[in-house]
């Protein structure tokens, strides 16, 4: 190495006038003198320094990248501010609207209701004609049928002329002993029969006299028995039909018109329904473990009806059975209907008709002064709740004791204090000491 140094040092040829006087001459081409034999040494030293203060340098560097990366950032989150105030903690459930005072109107009996005249919406009053019922037309026959009809009615009209022969049978004996007695007791009276003959004459007058009348009956059974074979062979006119009247029990509108068209009823069916659109209420479902806390007289807002404003109204009654639903989720659920009184005035909840869909909340408690929380800030820890409070950039675990709540906040009743912020919805990355950054 050092003959390569030498090698590439730069060299000078020595002329004959740069040797000193009185030197021998020495020939130029063999004469060459390093310029700088002392500097290969001095530079391999540098540049030997050099490299190692640069891999110092880089070893610096990547230890501060290191270091710098495994630094953990501050979780960004959002915050929010406990706070004083009102907490109104209520059943929210959808319900829907009816007419309090409904009344159906169903057919008394059977046969052909016409077409109604009426629809939903007409006005009504009390006693007026809202519906029709009418025979129900006979039945075709087929030649079968007909054949019977005509058999039926000849036996018939057999039987009345047979019937009338045995009346006129009973009627000559019963001439021929009412005659008899008649000659029996003038025979007594002039004292050539005696008593018993005469008893035995009018015993029989009175047997023909029944057997007359009685004669006389299957007469007119015979005469009914033709009129109805012959009834049922024939078909009824529409000039002879007679008609039943179904009259309003009350005055007001028609809700719901349930036989429209013309058609066969049967004693029952529902024809129409009638109430006052101007009384409704609403009728809410609820489950049964938050029924208990309902009582009636509690406050109840209206919201989500179709209107621009929000009606109030007050719970009536809890129905004191309650029911089994399915739930979206395929969940039996036992439910109670809660009714609920819309407040005046009408003018606000007019354009409400009967079955409309409104969302109802119900409130079961109301405080005031109260230290709320929202909800999303708190979560389950160990067997109570906690938050997390951010605190000179931190997030510090602290654990809370909660009350009451509603779906948006929750009453605390220790473990923070009003103006502290809170973490909302905390992640994975938010623990106990944790940097924040807030959003």
């Amino acid at each position: 190495m050092a003959d390569e140094m030498f090698d590439s040092t730069p060299t000078a040829v020595l002329s004959a006038e740069t040797i000193a006087p009185g030197t021998a001459p020495v020939p130029t081409e063999k004469v060459a003198v390093s310029l700088r034999r002392g500097r290969p040494a001095a530079r391999s030293k540098n540049s030997w320094r050099t490299k190692r203060m640069a891999w110092l340098l880089v070893g610096a560097g990547l230890a501060t990248a290191v270091a710098v990366g495994l630094r953990p950032h501050p979780v960004p989150v959002e915050t929010a501010v406990v706070s004083s105030g009102t907490l109104v903690v209520t059943v929210d459930e959808d319900g829907r609207t009816r007419v309090k005072d409904r009344y159906l109107i169903s057919a008394p009996l059977a046969g052909t209701v016409p077409r109604m005249a009426l629809e939903a919406g007409d006005s009504v009053a009390r006693g007026a004609l809202v519906a029709r019922i009418v025979p129900t037309a006979a039945p075709l026959l087929d030649p079968r049928s007909r054949a019977e009809s005509q058999a039926r009615i000849a036996a018939a009209r057999a039987a009345v002329r047979q019937a009338g022969s045995a009346v006129e049978r009973a009627r000559a004996a019963s001439d021929l002993a009412s005659r008899e007695a008649t000659r029996q007791r003038n025979l007594l009276r002039d004292g050539a029969a005696a008593s018993q003959v005469v008893e035995q004459a009018e015993t029989t007058e009175r047997m023909r006299r029944e057997e007359l009348v009685s004669a006389e009956f299957g007469l007119e059974v015979a005469a009914s028995e033709l009129r109805l074979a012959q009834a049922a062979f024939q078909r009824v006119g529409a000039a002879v039909r007679e008609e039943f009247p179904v009259r309003a029990p009350v005055s007001g509108r028609i809700l719901r018109v349930l036989h429209e068209s013309e058609g066969v009823v049967q004693p029952g069916t529902p024809l129409l329904e009638i109430g006052n659109p101007m009384v409704l209420e609403v009728v809410v479902d609820v489950l049964t473990t938050d029924a208990v806390g309902i009582r009636p007289g509690a406050p109840v807002r209206i919201d989500r009806w179709g209107g621009d404003s929000t009606l109030s109204g007050h719970v009536h009654r809890i129905e004191p059975s309650a029911f089994t639903r399915l739930s979206a989720l395929g969940v039996e659920e036992q439910r109670v209907n809660v009714v609920i009184d819309l407040d005046p005035p009408y003018q606000r909840w007019g354009r409400l008709g009967d079955g409309y869909r409104v969302e109802a909340s119900i409130v079961v408690w109301e405080g005031r002064d109260r230290l709320i929380i929202p909800g999303g800030a708190v979560f389950r820890h160990d067997d109570g709740w906690a938050t997390y409070v951010v605190e000179d950039g931190r997030a510090r675990l602290r654990p809370i004791r909660v009350g009451h709540r509603n779906p948006a906040a929750i009453e605390v009743l220790g473990g923070v204090h009003a103006g502290e912020q809170v973490v909302l919805y905390p992640s994975d990355n938010v623990v106990d000491g944790a940097r924040t950054e807030i959003q």
